[in-house]
């Protein structure tokens, strides 16, 4: 903070801001992982990662129930993909080469340079991988490094425990709560909100980088080091 003319604090300058580009449909390849713009040929791959006998949990605390067969799912890519306001893309794991999981660019602001991943869906067989990791950490380079965004949010459910901790082992910072922020099928939602800065970014993608590393895992996959390790030993 600095202080004015008058005597009162107030924010750092941002020097030769301008307003940044909004996201367009993009590739995004890692080690791991490939995101591509969400599309007609992912829906039935996406139907059977995340539709199965035993997925609903999977759509607790997203605004909409599963789809129940392959032409529900095209629906429902039909419609996000032609979003005006967001940008959808489809998380392809490379060993599978099928498209198990969808993550949103949601409420991009151009002029204040702040974006949210949301919408985030993960198979079951894409839970808890180094794809799961690498997929929002190319999101977050891209919204940083190439659109020149200097914040990135996520936010979720109070009660979906899981996805806070998601956010916090990938390096979000918890800022805190909107009580009776919403109505999600009939019920409240208080919702948890996290974000990275453009300052906390440079470590955030170094220990996100230290643990994607091949040299971090055993011929079996173990993992040597596990990421919310790193977090946790991370400056305050």
């Amino acid at each position: 903070m600095t202080t004015n003319e008058h005597g009162q604090q107030v924010g750092d300058e941002v020097p030769e801001w301008t307003a940044r580009t909004p996201p367009g449909p993009v590739t995004l390849a890692g080690r791991y992982v490939r995101l591509e713009a969400l599309a007609a040929e992912h829906a039935e791959p996406l139907f059977e990662a995340l539709c199965g006998p035993d997925d609903a949990p999977l759509w607790t605390y997203r605004p909409t129930d599963p789809p129940t067969d392959v032409a529900g799912m095209a629906r429902v890519v039909a419609e996000t993909a032609a979003s005006p306001d967001t940008v959808t893309l489809a998380i392809v794991p490379l060993d599978t080469g099928r498209a198990a999981g969808m993550a949103t660019y949601y409420r991009v602001d151009p002029q204040h340079g702040t974006i949210e991943v949301a919408g985030v869906i993960y198979a079951r067989s894409l839970q808890r991988t180094r794809a799961a990791t690498e997929a929002i950490h190319l999101m977050a380079c891209h919204a940083f490094e190439e659109l020149g965004y200097r914040r990135f949010e996520w936010k979720c459910d109070s009660l979906n425990e899981p996805s806070a901790r998601a956010a916090r082992r990938l390096g979000f910072t918890y800022e805190g709560r909107f009580r009776h922020h919403m109505v999600i099928k009939g019920r409240n939602r208080d919702t948890d909100w996290f974000s990275i800065t453009d300052t906390e970014w440079p470590a955030v993608r170094g220990r996100n980088e230290r643990w994607l590393d091949p040299a971090n895992f055993e011929d079996d996959g173990t993992q040597r080091t596990r990421l919310s390790a790193l977090v946790a030993d991370a400056p305050a």
